[in-house]
């Protein structure tokens, strides 16, 4: 890392005379601004700067080159990865104020908005023109639209929709030299020179601050029906999912979640006939036409209880659809709530594979005397696991565990992260994935965008 400067008295009164920036530097804020969702990764920043405009993003950058001080770009702080952290000091900027929807073009069915909007504030702003915008976060009321793009988030619509990337045709951003670029289209083609809008999305705000983003929007699905499937075993379920999707159908969701996770929210389940000694349950949902999807998911229940299925129950209403949802978004709550120590990871593996990789889970947790859940995106092989242990004395133990865990994924063809990014917290486990080869080139492209290593150093490559 380079030798930074610390923000001095003048540097700060630089900060300050920059129209369009608002400083935060009271002790309590900073804090704060110190984290994200990551548990236990914290870095106090020296200044928190709010940004209200591009031009006061580029003068901000300009002058951390000049003076050579670090700045982490940040959203609404809802990482899990400690992409947002300020691990090297310097100023945190804050795009929480650019939160405006610019522009919805139903015509175009496109939409403009700055990196702070509110993922649902999307959606919701959307729907009024019957439109929709698919990727869906667990965290989609809090998460902003700039963090989902420096992660290439996803969520459980990804199983039929895609990622983030899918829906980005354009962008605005600022480069680490403070320079404003504009890359991408307004169209749905579009292949004149280097694809600079996907080198940025995913790239975790090391290669530029998201000012601005063009986004796809769909027609809104006309409705949507929401099936419940419980198995006497994880690996029966699993195994499921390949049969739903190797016999042609295309669900809209295709979540699960382990007999731990069940065990932690049964109070919550909405269906009487629930057991919560069940080994596992399948959330499934398909979209569209009412008729279709109603063919569609009495398919799909059938296929469940064929595969062994000890029930299978569709939700009567919307009601009960949206207590499942939040009996699915209360599973992290509950399990960071019940131990001390709670590492998240969000894997991804094969389709073919899941049912092999859940089956490693027991042997890892007996051999590093961890306690691991499972649950998460199953339609497109995205687990996400939570690696438990009853103190934080314990961590060397998780962390072995997880290590373990991203080794067994690798050599399976999987990958590490689905959605939450490297960061800080995969860093150490980046060889294991990526060839020296592969590392030097992605080093030498960030070099190429910062020389000076100003924008959010000490993440991904260090």
């Amino acid at each position: 890392m380079p030798d930074y400067s610390p923000i001095t008295a003048e540097i700060r009164s630089r900060i300050a005379a920059v129209p369009g920036l608002t400083l935060i530097d009271d002790p309590a804020a900073l804090d704060e601004f110190g984290r994200d969702k990551t548990p236990g990764a914290f870095h106090r920043p020296e200044l928190v700067v709010e940004a209200s405009e591009a031009c006061a993003i580029q003068a901000l950058l300009r002058l951390a080159n000049d003076c050579r001080f670090p700045v982490v770009p940040r959203g609404l702080g809802t990482g899990l990865a400690g992409g947002a952290i300020p691990v090297c000091g310097g100023v945190v900027l804050s795009l929480a104020r650019m939160n405006r929807i610019v522009a919805i073009e139903p015509r175009d069915m496109i939409a403009v908005v700055e990196p702070g909007v509110r993922n649902l504030d999307l959606k919701n702003a959307a729907q009024e023109y019957g439109l929709f915008y698919p990727p869906d976060p667990a965290s989609n009321d809090i998460c902003s639209l700039g963090g989902n793009a420096a992660t290439n988030a996803g969520g459980p619509a990804c199983v039929k929709y895609g990622t983030t990337r899918d829906y980005i045709l354009g962008l605005e951003a600022v480069l680490p030299n403070g320079e404003l670029i504009r890359a991408g289209v307004q169209t749905r083609k579009g292949v004149v020179g280097y694809d600079m809008t996907r080198l940025l999305v995913g790239s975790e705000g090391t290669l530029g601050v998201i000012t601005k983003l063009i986004v796809r929007l769909i027609p809104l699905p006309a409705d949507v029906c929401t099936l419940v499937a419980l198995f006497p075993k994880l690996t029966s379920a699993m195994e499921t999912i390949t049969t739903i999707l190797m016999r042609g159908h295309m669900p809209s969701t295709l979540e699960f979640m382990d007999s731990r996770c069940m065990e932690l929210v049964g109070d919550i389940l909405p269906f009487s006939g629930v057991k919560k000694e069940a080994g596992a349950m399948l959330l499934v949902e398909s979209d569209g036409e009412p008729e279709t999807i109603r063919r569609n998911i009495t398919a799909m229940r059938d296929i469940c209880l064929e595969s062994g299925a000890v029930e299978a129950l569709v939700a009567p209403d919307e009601e009960k659809r949206k207590q499942m949802w939040d009996v699915r978004r209360a599973i992290s709550l509950r399990i960071e709530e019940a131990h001390p120590l709670d590492i998240q990871e969000d894997i991804v593996v094969p389709l073919g594979k899941i049912a092999a990789f859940v089956e490693c889970l027991p042997d890892c947790e007996t051999a590093h005397g961890v306690k691991i859940y499972a649950f998460g995106h199953a339609g497109d092989g995205n687990i996400h696991l939570s690696v438990t242990t009853g103190s934080l004395e314990a961590r060397g133990k998780a962390e072995s565990a997880v290590r373990e865990i991203i080794e067994t994924v690798i050599a399976m063809g999987g990958t590490m992260s689905g959605e939450h990014g490297v960061g800080i917290a995969k860093q150490p486990f980046l060889s294991l994935e990526l060839s020296p080869e592969s590392i030097r080139i992605q080093r030498a492209i960030k070099r190429l965008f910062d020389p000076n290593l100003i924008l959010n150093p000490g993440k991904i490559f260090a």
